[in-house]
């Protein structure tokens, strides 16, 4: 019997990797493969690939380093890990390799080898975190080796060990962590694999240009500039970063009655005066690194609440996974081209040169990077987009991101209405103004809309 195939990888591990599946052992007549090993990805739950989700947020938020494009970046490959891993499972869909930048080729399975795809995605996923996550604590570099042991016991449904030949899980890990090791020779090229600290190995200390309008560090601790050049980073389905540009924002001025000077004295205002609903939405959505799981968290959260309650299967599941986090991980790239090339100054900033110059907003700290445009607002815009159409755009559901905070649950009556409310947040709290919210909102609804039109059928 054939066995795995690979092409033009080119990755001394994977080779390996490769030569060790070919020599498990074939089933054999006294072990026969039955019906149910060979069953579609879209006959098992999707409750491996929550399981691992849930735990990929937990670490978000407890390892050092993980910012939100950071954390982004990490939750689109994990899911393109699980993708992949199970898509042999699912005979109408196809491969993202040669629909996304330099991914030529992934590994693939012959149509005649028996596959348990709930073990694959297992392996897939927990060598993925591994790999995504290499500073986590030692705490937490446990729990995923506890996950990938005991998910086979747990989720018995899905791992019928009665039917599952020792062969058929080997050669199913195997498969698993072959397309995450594949996966991550690809990673290590897209230039935010080295982003762990302020610098990237190789590049000179950032600059920020100086001049009226521009960004400078704000207070209270006047940090250096997050990821200056997270912009260059490679894409994975925007041609490049340039690719979904947003309006440029009005013309910088501090003359009484212009364009900017409104913007600037509406967040003076409102954040001054911000009623106890709009100090909610400020709070409820700050989604802090180190805190939370970060905003590409938050939105990821909701859909595995989703995926929990409707009961999806595995293949829905790696397809929704799939998909929202190609088009958070784009987003950031997209969103921080823009902010590092206005350069535009903070509403911090402009309001105390010149409307007063003691005021700082209450609620939060200025991010340290560049306003325009809104992070937050280009973030749930995409996520909010791609739910809608994988749950229907008149979905209401319940968030329940923060109820360990003390802030929820809270209900939506549609993906779009909580992405708005998300983006206002921002103003409210008194770090955006208006145009870079609704900048935002622009990109990353082109994002999206790029995203999703990714072929994935045949």
């Amino acid at each position: 019997m054939k066995t795995l195939t690979l092409r033009r990888l080119g990755v001394h591990a994977a080779l390996l990797l490769c030569v060790a599946v070919s020599a498990l052992p074939a089933p054999t007549r006294a072990q026969p493969a039955t019906e149910t090993t060979v069953r579609h990805a879209g006959a098992y739950s999707a409750d491996v690939a929550t399981e691992w989700f849930a735990l990929a947020l937990l670490l978000t938020q407890q390892t050092p380093g993980f910012s939100p494009p950071v954390a982004a970046r990490a939750f689109a490959y994990l899911g393109l890990a699980l993708y992949e891993s199970v898509l042999p499972g699912m005979p109408e869909r196809i491969s993202l390799a040669g629909q996304l930048n330099e991914l030529s080729s992934l590994p693939w399975a012959q149509p005649d080898e028996v596959l348990h795809w709930p073990t694959a995605a297992n392996a897939a996923l927990a060598t993925m975190l591994r790999l995504m996550f290499p500073t986590a604590t030692a705490e937490n570099k446990a729990r995923i080796d506890l996950l990938e042991r005991n998910l086979p016991l747990k989720l018995a449904q899905d791992f019928d060990a009665g039917a599952i030949t020792p062969e058929i899980t080997n050669r199913s890990e195997s498969f698993g962590k072959l397309m995450a090791m594949a996966l991550m020779t690809w990673a290590r090229t897209d230039g935010g694999h080295e982003a762990w600290g302020p610098l990237r190995r190789g590049r000179e200390n950032y600059v920020a240009p100086s001049g009226a309008g521009q960004w400078s560090a704000t207070p209270p601790s006047f940090a250096a500039p997050l990821l200056p050049y997270w912009g260059g980073n490679r894409t994975f389905v925007l041609h490049s970063a340039e690719a979904c540009p947003a309006p440029p924002p009005p013309a910088y001025s501090e003359e009484p009655g212009t364009a900017f000077y409104e913007e600037g004295l509406e967040v003076y205002r409102i954040a001054n005066a911000a009623t106890q609903e709009q100090r909610q939405f400020a709070l409820y959505w700050a989604d802090d690194a180190g805190k939370t799981p970060t905003p590409a968290g938050h939105w990821l959260y909701i859909a595995t609440d989703l995926l929990q309650a409707r009961k999806a299967t595995l293949a829905q599941a790696a397809q929704t996974y799939v998909l929202l986090n190609l088009a958070l991980a784009d987003a950031f790239p997209a969103l921080w081209n823009t902010k590092y090339q206005f350069n535009l100054l903070r509403p911090v900033t402009y309001v105390q040169l010149v409307i007063e110059s003691n005021w700082v907003p209450t609620l939060m700290h200025t991010p340290p990077f560049p306003e325009y445009p809104s992070g937050h607002s280009g973030v749930s815009s995409a996520a909010a987009a791609v739910l809608a159409a994988r749950f229907g755009a008149s979905t209401g559901f319940i968030d329940n991101t923060h109820n360990d905070r003390g802030w929820g649950p809270r209900s939506f009556k549609s993906f779009r209405a909580a992405a708005d409310e998300a983006a206002l947040s921002r103003l409210y709290a008194g770090i955006h103004f208006r145009s870079g919210v609704e900048g935002g909102k622009v990109q990353g609804l082109c994002v999206a809309q790029k995203v999703l039109a990714l072929k994935l059928g045949r």
